[in-house]
């Protein structure tokens, strides 16, 4: 929401500024709209108790504060599994913001899956679901401010024949991307951490993905990175475990990318 109304109001806010100025003195008494209360939403009640038990190891408020979720955006929540990030940020933008859950079949269908996403919408009307394959993935232009990537763009890479999950070229899907976020839009990535090798193979393998595989894959699409935070770093992950098994899932090393298209 931030970058579709900055150009409409530019002239109405200065001209606000100038009357307080000349009434006031000076600017002081315009007040900005408060940022999301990120703990609130994280706290909300009615959260599926296994999404909640996540909260500990996935710190949301904390990464929705550092990435710059704001109220009132419309916010696009990439392959979103079963909507943990979703929900959230959904609370989190308030009634005048929406959220688009990107998902594929894969996440949404059966009976568990089923009941999990109804929950999810039936408790946020700022929800809707977007059902398409991942390499298929468009927007119409300029549609979001916000978009998140969590524990799913090294999926870019991978492909299965078992999960009907397509190759794809990750260069693909993030020039649709770019053209689907508002100019200054921010893309936050959050993934596990891979050492360098050859990227299909490690994420096949393990589903990791080397940071500055990330890095060069954004900048090569036009985005900038704004900032890192190691919020979620482990120094006692063992690189070469898979991320899903026991003696590191949860406790996986990951980094936190926030990415902007320039304005």
């Amino acid at each position: 929401m931030r970058h579709s109304i900055r150009a409409a109001l530019a002239a109405t806010v200065f001209t606000i500024s100038l009357s307080a100025c000349a009434t006031y003195g000076d600017s002081s008494d315009i007040v900005a709209a408060p940022p999301p209360d990120f703990t609130a939403a994280v706290n909300s009640t009615g959260r599926a108790a296994d999404d909640i038990k996540l909260d500990e190891s996935r710190k949301p408020a904390q990464v929705l504060g550092f990435l710059g979720l704001e109220r009132g955006d419309h916010a696009l929540d990439i392959l979103a599994g079963g909507g943990y990030y979703s929900e959230i940020m959904a609370r989190a933008v308030g009634s005048e913001g929406k959220v688009t859950a990107h998902n594929v079949k894969f996440f949404t269908e059966g009976e568990k899956n089923e009941a999990k996403w109804a929950g999810v919408t039936s408790r946020n009307s700022n929800i809707s679901v977007y059902l398409k394959p991942y390499n298929e993935f468009t927007a119409p232009a300029g549609s979001y401010d916000f978009a998140l990537f969590h524990m799913v763009y090294h999926d870019a890479y991978w492909e299965s024949e078992r999960f009907k999950f397509p190759r794809m070229e990750p260069a693909t899907l993030l020039a649709n991307l770019y053209a689907a976020m508002k100019p200054g839009g921010i893309v936050g990535v959050v993934d596990h951490v891979a050492d360098p090798g050859d990227t299909r193979q490690t994420v096949d393998k393990l589903h990791r993905i080397d940071p500055a595989v990330v890095k060069a894959d954004f900048a090569a699409a036009g985005f900038v990175l704004d900032d890192e935070s190691a919020l979620l770093a482990n120094a006692d992950d063992d690189h070469a475990k898979l991320v899903f098994d026991p003696a590191v899932r949860g406790k996986t090393d990951r980094f936190i990318f926030k990415f902007r298209k320039p304005e």
